[in-house]
C-alpha cells in the first residue's frame, strides 16, 4: 500500500534538511511545547512568548499562560512606608477632647484644635482623629510632651510637716503622725520623702504608685531643697567640699548644689540641694563636716515648694504642679 502523503506541498524531511523551504512555501518549523527545564520570563523575552528551551525552534502560541513582563523602575523616591501602630480607640471610653478639657488642658473647642495639630499622644502614639474615645483610667495622655492626669481618684497633696510628727501614715505609739494631718481619707496614701522626726518641711502624699516610686529613687535625680540653720561661722570652701562628695558610714555622698543664705555672728543659714534620700543625709553631712545642724527643714521637691503654706496645713496641689512632677519623674 503506497503511503499517503503529508499536507504542505511534498514529503516532510528529517536530519540536515529539516527546516529547508519547501516546494513553493516558507520554511516549515516543526511545533513543540515548551522544555521540561524552561522558565518564562527571561532574557530576551517579550510579552506573550516563553523563553526558550535550549532546542532551536522552539515557541509557545499567544494563548498560552504566560508570566507579564515586569514593571519598568519607578522613578523619583519610593512612597514612604506606613509605620504600623497602635490602635488606642476604646470604643466604649469617653472622647479625647472631652477628656481633656476635663483634665484642664482647655476648652473643648481648643482641645480639638490641639488634636487635629498632632500635638496630643496616647500611649505614645500621636492621634489626630477627633472621634478617638480611650480610657482615662488605663491610658497615657501627653499634651506637648506633658502628661495629664486623667484619674479622678488619684490624689496629690502637699503637707508642711512640723517639728515632732511622725513621717508615717499611722504610728503604734499613738504619736501625732501624717494622717492626722489630712483627716480620714478613703484613699491609700503614700508619702513621698521621709523627714525625721526633729526635721520640718513639705512632704507629698499621693496614692500614684508610679510617681511616688520616681520622686523617691535616687536614679530619677529628683532634687530636694533643704535649709539648715548651723553654728556660724561657715569656712569659704565648705561647698566645693560638699559638692565633690564626703564618704560616710554607708558610702559616698555628694550634694547637688550649696549656698550661705545668711551669716550672723555664731549664725549661719545655708542651702543644700541634693537627690539622695538616705536617713538623716543632711544632718551627717553638714555634721561630718564640723556643723551640727540646729534646724532643718525642707523647702522644695522638684518643682514643688512649701511657700507660704504654715507648718500642719496641707493643700492639694494644682495640675500645673503635677504635670510638672511627672516630667520632672520622666512620666
Amino acid at each position: 500500500m503506497t503511503p499517503t502523503a503529508p499536507r504542505g506541498g511534498g514529503q516532510r524531511r528529517s536530519g540536515a534538511g529539516a527546516g529547508r523551504p519547501a516546494a513553493g512555501g516558507r520554511p516549515q518549523r516543526p511545533s513543540q511545547s515548551r522544555g521540561k527545564g524552561a522558565a518564562p520570563g527571561g532574557k530576551g523575552s517579550v510579552p506573550g512568548r516563553h523563553a526558550s528551551s535550549g532546542r532551536r525552534g522552539s515557541a509557545t502560541r499567544m494563548t498560552d499562560d504566560v508570566k507579564p513582563a515586569p514593571a519598568p523602575p519607578r522613578r523619583g523616591p519610593a512612597p514612604a512606608k506606613a509605620r504600623p501602630g497602635v490602635d488606642v480607640h476604646d470604643p466604649e471610653g469617653v472622647r479625647l477632647q472631652k477628656v481633656l478639657a476635663q483634665a484642664g488642658a482647655g476648652s473643648r473647642r481648643a482641645c480639638e484644635d490641639m488634636i487635629a495639630a498632632g500635638r496630643v499622644t496616647v500611649d505614645g502614639e500621636v492621634v489626630t482623629e477627633l472621634g478617638v474615645r480611650i480610657d482615662p483610667t488605663r491610658q497615657v495622655v501627653h499634651v506637648d510632651g506633658l502628661r495629664f492626669s486623667l484619674d479622678d481618684e488619684l490624689v496629690y497633696i502637699a503637707v508642711n510637716k512640723p517639728k515632732g510628727v511622725v513621717s508615717t501614715m499611722y504610728d503604734e505609739q499613738g504619736r501625732m503622725n501624717l494622717a492626722d494631718m489630712v483627716g480620714p481619707r478613703e484613699e491609700r496614701l503614700f508619702h513621698v520623702g521621709r523627714l525625721d522626726l526633729e526635721t520640718e518641711g513639705l512632704i507629698l502624699l499621693t496614692n500614684d504608685g508610679a510617681l511616688t516610686h520616681r520622686l523617691q529613687h535616687p536614679s530619677f535625680g529628683v532634687k530636694k531643697t533643704y535649709l539648715a540653720e548651723v553654728r556660724g561661722p561657715v569656712k569659704r570652701d565648705l561647698g566645693k567640699t560638699l559638692r565633690a562628695g564626703i564618704e560616710l558610714e554607708d558610702g559616698p555622698v555628694a550634694v547637688d548644689s550649696f549656698k550661705l543664705v545668711d551669716s550672723k555672728p555664731g549664725y549661719a543659714l545655708v542651702e543644700v540641694v541634693l537627690h539622695e534620700g538616705r536617713k538623716h543625709v543632711v544632718r551627717r553631712l553638714l555634721e561630718a563636716e564640723g556643723y551640727p545642724v540646729l534646724k532643718l527643714v525642707r523647702t522644695q521637691m522638684g518643682p514643688i515648694v512649701l511657700g507660704d503654706l504654715k507648718p500642719g496645713k496641707n493643700r492639694r496641689l494644682t495640675k500645673g504642679e503635677v504635670q510638672q512632677l511627672m516630667a520632672v519623674a520622666g512620666l
